[in-house]
């Protein structure tokens, strides 16, 4: 049988390519003030586009940052109440001459579109939106109480999203939260997101002298910063590729046999996997790459420097070295917990002759799990299967999705993830995309589960 709001979207696919492009078009970099015209235009877009469609209460909540966009639509006394949650900031899209086609002027080609943010997270959050709307064109009403918020500063870190969230905790509060960020693991297999991976992150500067000095009248006399550093982040492992920080593991559980038999069940080629990055396996000992994505933490650096970084060479010993260290935490790990664990690391392992400054760039995050039985989860796992045919297996990112631990300090309820780009469609890089195929599977997913909520309401 025909879903009249499907017919309906389906009919309109141009159209919502369309209206991807013209949002798309908007430079909406959060992280970079001279992109501040281009955060107010998409926020006013989103901001005509909702009151047109019939949202109510349509306006902007702030709270130090850039802000965020909220609506509600709440025709439904007593009915279960719905928080769908998208972001319309971007990466910045440098570097520029990387890309085929200018990052804000979209183009399709051999049936993706091109451009900074077109799959995070302007294509799945248009998804979510076009059906909505569609729902109100078509039947005047929505089959569930639907609230919207449209975050600013995803792609900062989520900086001011829990003062937002405790600010306006009666504004947003709801059953539960239906997230239109993330990603599908993979583009050929249906799956649905279980759990993602929490983060911390810090800056570390080491000091060895005042200034830097000349290299042949003080070299080999004093401490060279950057070789103290480069000291320190390699006693940040041992040999078998686990962390070597006292600490930095307390409180994790070992995978249980069932997780591991079902994340092994799963069809991965890691081979293929490793082929398209040219790299090869590496990391703890004792378990398999996808292990190591979902359930393992780790301690990374992202980028270090020191001396003199110009063109051709400057002789000096380096009076201060620099390096920018993240890392991914799993379910036990408190972020907190695990600064003052790295912290205290450092400063044990600062030789003599050195200083070092720890800085926490943040508060972190906790990694989070969708409870297995939870009922949204299974009526978007339901969602899925009607969209694309099969049942979808449940899998985990490595990444972090701020809002879910988020939302679940602030608000007390818990996120599903239902977004249709894909894992591969290189967002932070030069050419990204989003699949127009996409768009069909996701109007049909978000047809379908806001149907079968609605039905459960009934």
């Amino acid at each position: 049988m025909s879903d009249p709001v499907l017919d309906h979207l389906l009919g309109d696919h141009d159209g919502i390519i369309n209206r991807l492009i013209d949002y798309a078009k908007i430079p909406s970099v959060s992280t970079d003030p001279a992109y501040a015209d281009g955060m107010a235009a998409a926020r006013a877009l989103l901001a005509d586009r909702l009151v047109a469609a019939g949202f109510n209460n349509v306006e902007e909540i702030a709270a130090g940052g850039h802000p965020a966009v909220c609506a509600e639509w709440l025709g439904l006394p007593g009915a279960p109440t719905y928080l769908v949650y998208g972001h319309y900031d971007v990466q910045p899209p440098d570097p520029l001459d990387k890309w085929h086609s200018p990052p804000f002027e979209p183009q399709i080609r051999d049936g993706r579109l091109y451009g900074r943010g077109v799959s995070d997270d302007k294509g799945p959050a248009s998804i979510a939106l076009e059906v909505l709307f569609a729902y109100l064109a078509v039947e005047g009403c929505l089959p569930v109480n639907i609230k919207v918020l449209l975050e600013g500063e995803e792609e900062v870190g989520s900086a001011t999203l829990p003062a937002i969230l405790e600010r306006h905790a009666d504004r947003l509060r709801a059953d539960a939260v239906i997230s239109a960020d993330g990603a599908r693991w993979r583009a050929d297999l249906p799956s649905v997101n279980t759990g993602s991976r929490g983060n911390m992150a810090f800056e570390l500067a080491v000091r060895t002298a005042s200034k830097d000095l000349h290299s042949g009248r003080f070299g080999g006399a004093v401490p060279n910063a950057a070789h103290v550093l480069a000291d320190l982040v390699a006693g940040l492992h041992s040999p078998d590729g686990k962390v070597s920080v006292d600490g930095f593991y307390d409180g994790i559980d070992n995978p249980d046999g069932t997780t591991r038999a079902d994340i092994s069940g799963l069809p991965f080629d890691e081979a293929a996997f490793f082929a398209a990055i040219g790299s090869v396996p590496f990391g703890e000992d004792g378990f398999s790459t996808l292990e190591r994505l979902w359930l393992r933490p780790t301690l990374e650096v992202n980028g270090m420097w020191s001396g003199y970084t110009g063109e051709g060479g400057k002789t000096v010993t380096p009076a201060e070295a620099f390096a920018k260290i993240t890392t991914r935490l799993v379910p036990g790990q408190d972020p907190a917990r695990v600064a003052r664990a790295l912290q205290r690391h450092f400063e044990r392992a600062c030789p003599a002759g050195a200083s070092i400054d720890f800085a926490p760039r943040d508060d972190g995050n906790a990694a989070y799990l969708v409870p297995p039985d939870l009922p949204l989860l299974l009526a978007v796992e339901n969602a899925i299967e009607d969209a694309l045919g099969a049942k979808p297996v449940r899998v985990r990112v490595g990444s972090t999705l701020p809002l879910s631990d988020m939302i679940r300090r602030a608000l007390g309820i818990d996120t599903v993830t239902l977004s249709f780009s894909t894992a591969d469609e290189d967002f932070h890089s030069p050419n990204e995309f989003f699949r127009l195929s996409a768009i069909e599977e996701g109007v049909t997913a978000w047809t379908s589960l806001l149907r079968r909520l609605g039905r459960v309401a009934e």
